[in-house]
């Protein structure tokens, strides 16, 4: 299998063994991939996809948590009890925020950072049906971003943010306490659009360019990963390419761009990164010192 993110993925295989295709009932609960799943479920000859392991590795329930040595699991509710509303009580920060995540590429950040066992926060419209897609793997969080309560409580414990997409970050008044912000950004692509198809995508174009603005004005370490436009394709095929410009009139598979927003949690830059990809031929077998590489590429080009 050609392409950085396979040896990423190769990582995972290791440490998560290919699960049997049993329970295929219970899967239909999971609403937010029971299309895709059902697509290479139904083909037994197929080896199963990552997504398709990670979902094998949430329904294991309480006996792979203790395999896997997985924290404990939030209360049914999918609420944090204790001394949530205290303000005096001394918080810690590790949570990862995923904002946006009833989406496609908001789904595959949250069920990546699952397998890295990390704690997470999503913010979803239904929390019904985020509860049935991940089980008390994440805690759910349905409001109005509006809120200053209701931001209050959602970044609570929260030390870093990925947002999948544009429009979080412009709502916002204070991420006060968060220590990293990534922003998956489309700007390029809408930039490179002609006609029809850029005034279809004039709102998007500013939401992107209102996101961005915000960060770099934040004094909040942040990366921005400017990708080139979003496919349906299965990550961990290609390689990448990481040449300004490339964005444009390039293309990242949605899986590889999850990927690649959970790596970036481990390179925190002093003050921000902005960068493009795409897929291509270049390979990345450590994603740390490709970000270092990145970084000391943009300092090159400020200096």
């Amino acid at each position: 299998m050609a392409g950085a993110l396979s040896c990423g993925f190769s990582f995972h295989h290791a440490s998560f063994p290919l699960f049997s295709q049993k329970n295929q009932s219970k899967k239909s609960s999971l609403m937010f991939w029971s299309g895709r799943t059902a697509d290479f479920r139904n083909n037994a000859s197929r080896k199963p996809s990552f997504l398709d392991q990670i979902l094998d590795y949430i329904e294991g329930g309480p006996k792979l948590r203790k395999w896997y040595g997985a924290p404990d699991l939030l209360p049914n509710d999918g609420s944090i009890t204790g001394d949530e509303d205290n303000p005096d009580v001394e918080e810690v920060r590790d949570a990862i925020l995923v904002t946006d995540g009833d989406s496609d590429i908001g789904q595959m950040v949250i069920l990546t950072l699952i397998v890295k066992q990390m704690r997470v926060k999503a913010l979803v419209k239904d929390k019904r049906a985020a509860r049935e897609a991940f089980g008390n793997y994440v805690e759910p969080m349905a409001g109005d971003a509006n809120s200053k309560m209701f931001l209050k409580k959602s970044l609570k414990g929260v030390r870093s943010i990925i947002c999948p997409n544009e429009g979080f970050l412009s709502k916002v008044d204070s991420l006060r306490g968060v220590q990293h912000i990534i922003l998956l950004s489309q700007l390029s692509v809408y930039k490179g659009a002609n006609g029809i198809q850029a005034l279809m995508k004039s709102k998007a174009r500013k939401l992107a360019e209102q996101d961005e603005s915000m960060l770099m004005a934040s004094g909040i370490p942040y990366t921005i990963i400017r990708a080139g436009a979003l496919q349906n394709t299965p990550g961990g095929k290609k390689g990448f390419s990481f040449k300004e410009g490339s964005a444009e009139k390039g293309s990242l598979s949605k899986e590889d761009a999850a990927y690649i927003c959970v790596e970036a949690l481990d390179s925190v830059p002093q003050t921000g990164l902005i960068f493009e990809v795409i897929n291509g031929e270049e390979l990345v077998s450590d994603w740390s010192q490709c970000f270092m590489g990145l970084m000391e590429k943009a300092a090159r080009r400020l200096g």
